[in-house]
């Protein structure tokens, strides 16, 4: 440290303060979301998704009045003509710093010691340099704090709170007289500076899952030889247990700036258990059975990460990211939330205020089973292009708006694909059952943040484009769909009430040359419960038209008939989904959380149903659907996270319509226990 003076040095040192990291899981239960990072804003919510920041550097003090100086005199609180105020506008004359006491400061003091030893002069320090703890480790000089590789609740150099190894002459002759080498960034790593960070993370996911849902039979598949209705019996059992384990390679001080470069890799690997009730559900073969244990390894993150350049003195700056890494095109995820191969250009303007990110995706296979990345086979002929644009405090103080448009290049007409266990999913067993290609451009507007007292999150899209084969007339079709789902809530003390309304259009008229089902590409939408709700968490497979062929999607809203969101195309020839809801959340303790839920479902069109099923009418209604949730961090942290959730689905006259199994069930239930341990 290049100083003036000692005493400049020291005051330095001290004022410098030390920085941990924070690690921080996203994920609600499901592997394909337990993952999760934005495209969208480096700072987007997603409960189903994993993020790992390291802290790096001391932010500037603020300068303090000279002494005699009088502070500026209190101001009334904001005035009612102050509501509504721009955040570009200057700041009001008189206005103090909020929890700053206000008073006068005491008369200068001076001192004089007749007679005193004189003070040493600055010749009798050393003026080079003047050994002192680096920031990192200031705490621990101080004797505050331990380090301990395996504590994940202080700092840790394995959690990225400090870099790999500090050089400094204290440090050193500290290491000389404990007999200790000097400290070296590893030779492995071959790294030229030696501040770089390593930050490590470890997850265990847990799931444990029975539920009951519509299962399709058939006489010759039956488990019972007295059974010969087209749904048998409902019951099922579901348990996965995940290991995601990543680590990250980063140089730079990223409490106020993003990281220099960042190497990152995330592996994930998964063994599950199913225990059906009715055979030819799992496999397509009958005579495999009715469970199946299954285990994969998805490689979930593999991505160079390069700061370009900074455009500002606040930190505004351009990066690039290459490799497979998390991409989260809206606030809640409608569109596209998962983790792709593909190339992101991303940074921001004016303080932070403008955000933007253009990205381009390469969609991977996945494993059928696990939903994971599949990196053994050729990736997906199916692209995806992407831009958006956030602007803060837009169109008032406290709430972002966002703007964007998507393109999804589909060119997987020559495609025949079939799954791990023998079903057809490209092209998927419905209608036609010919492969086509299609060009669909999402335009898309959303908001997130508040009005006043009331948080607001929307977000609204119109998809258009062409499909090359329609699913019933085999000839080309226009894309015309839309979508609207906006969820506001309020808080009142510890509660925070919650409304949900959804709109997805759907397709009345299958036959003609256009196509008003609305579609996602990859949906995981953290909305109206998230997976805690029924609907959302479970699959509804529709036999009729196609045993491979689902209503819905697993941690999907969508009603949407296609084979999976993992491995099938988009389907814009579908009865379209409309949901109304509202909700609760209870902070009982920092500890402890109630969630619960209420919803009402109903297909928007009917008629692709009636023409499938070669029914006159099938009525709207899906039915209520009613969860609820209790989430326990014993402590107060993220790194163990316990939760259990029950959901029920009231049978509407439209589904009892589709779906009467053997038993006559009036209801079907859904419960999931779920544990995640993070280091």
């Amino acid at each position: 440290m290049k100083v003036g003076g000692p005493l400049v040095a020291l005051l330095a040192s001290v004022s410098a303060p030390a920085l941990g990291a924070t690690l921080e899981l996203g994920p609600g239960s499901a592997i394909g979301a337990s993952l999760g990072a934005v495209v969208s804003s480096e700072t987007a919510e997603d409960p189903s998704a994993l993020a790992i920041t390291a802290q790096g550097a001391a932010q500037p003090s603020l300068p303090q009045p000279a002494p005699g100086d009088q502070a500026p005199p209190a101001t009334q609180p904001e005035s009612q003509a102050d509501v509504g105020r721009n955040a570009e506008d200057p700041m009001i004359e008189g206005r103090r710093r909020p929890g700053v006491e206000q008073r006068d400061l005491p008369d200068r003091v001076t001192q004089d010691n007749p007679g005193a030893v004189r003070a040493p002069p600055p010749e009798a320090f050393p003026t080079d340099q003047i050994p002192v703890p680096d920031r990192w480790r200031l705490i621990e000089t101080l004797g505050i704090v331990r380090e301990r590789w395996y504590d994940p609740y202080n700092q840790n150099t394995y959690k990225g709170d400090r870099p790999i190894c500090i050089r400094s002459p204290d440090l050193d002759a500290k290491r000389a007289a404990e007999g200790r080498p000097p400290c070296r960034t590893p030779t492995w790593l071959n790294l030229k500076t030696d501040e770089w960070f390593l930050p490590i993370s470890v997850i265990s996911d847990t799931v444990i899952e029975p539920r009951t849902f519509p299962i399709p039979v058939g006489v010759q598949t039956t488990n019972q030889p007295d059974r010969n209705d087209v749904f048998g019996k409902n019951d099922s059992l579901v348990v996965a247990q995940t290991f995601i384990l990543s680590a990250s390679l980063l140089k730079g001080s990223t409490a106020y700036k993003p990281p220099d470069i960042e190497y990152r890799i995330a592996l994930a690997f998964q063994a599950n258990y199913v225990d059906l009730s009715e055979k030819r559900v799992l496999f397509v073969e009958p005579s495999k059975g009715t469970d199946r244990l299954d285990s994969w390894i998805g490689l979930q993150e593999l991505f160079v990460d390069y700061h370009l350049r900074n455009v500002s003195d606040r930190f505004d700056f351009d990066s690039v990211r290459v490799g497979i890494q998390p991409f989260q095109f809206d606030f809640r995820g409608f569109l596209f939330q998962d983790q792709q191969l593909g190339l992101r250009l991303f940074g921001n303007r004016d303080n932070n205020r403008f955000q933007y990110n253009l990205a381009a995706v390469w969609q991977l296979e996945k494993d059928t089973n696990s939903g994971l990345n599949d990196v053994t086979e050729m990736p997906r002929q199916s692209y995806v292009f992407h831009g958006n644009v956030y602007r803060q405090d837009f169109p008032m103080v406290g709430l972002t708006s966002m703007a964007s448009i998507t393109y999804n290049m589909n060119r997987e007409r020559g495609d025949i694909e079939v799954d791990d266990n023998g079903f057809p999913v490209r092209p998927a067993l419905i209608g036609n059952l010919r492969a086509r290609n299609y060009d669909v451009v999402y335009l898309g507007y959303g908001v997130d943040g508040r009005i006043g007292r009331l948080n607001v999150s929307a977000q609204a899209y119109g998809a258009f484009g062409e499909d090359r084969r329609n699913i019933f007339t085999g000839k080309n079709a226009d894309i015309r769909s839309w979508f609207f789902a906006v969820e506001p809530s309020y808080d009142v003390d510890w509660v925070r009430v919650r409304g949900a309304f959804l709109f997805a259009s759907g397709d009345g008229k299958p036959f003609n040359n256009v196509q008003s089902g609305f579609d996602s590409i990859f949906e995981n939408p953290i909305f109206a419960g998230a997976d805690t709700s029924y609907w959302i968490r479970q699959t509804i497979p529709f036999a009729g038209g196609g045993r491979a062929v689902s209503i819905n999607g697993r941690n999907g809203i969508l009603n949407s008939l296609r084979s999976s969101k993992e491995e099938g195309q988009s389907n814009f020839v579908n009865p379209g989904t409309v949901l109304v809801g509202v909700g609760a959340d209870f902070d009982i303790s920092p500890q402890f959380r109630i969630s619960t839920n209420l919803n009402h479902l109903w297909f928007h069109k009917t008629q692709v149903l009636e023409t499938l099923r070669t029914e006159g009418t099938i009525p709207s209604a899906i039915g209520f659907d009613l969860s609820a949730a209790a989430i326990w961090r014993p402590k107060f942290t993220q790194n163990l996270v316990f939760r259990l959730s029950g959901a029920v689905l009231e049978k509407g006259a439209g589904f009892k319509n589709l779906f009467d199994n053997f038993d006559g069930d009036k209801r079907y239930v859904s419960v999931l226990l779920n544990a995640i341990l993070t280091y």
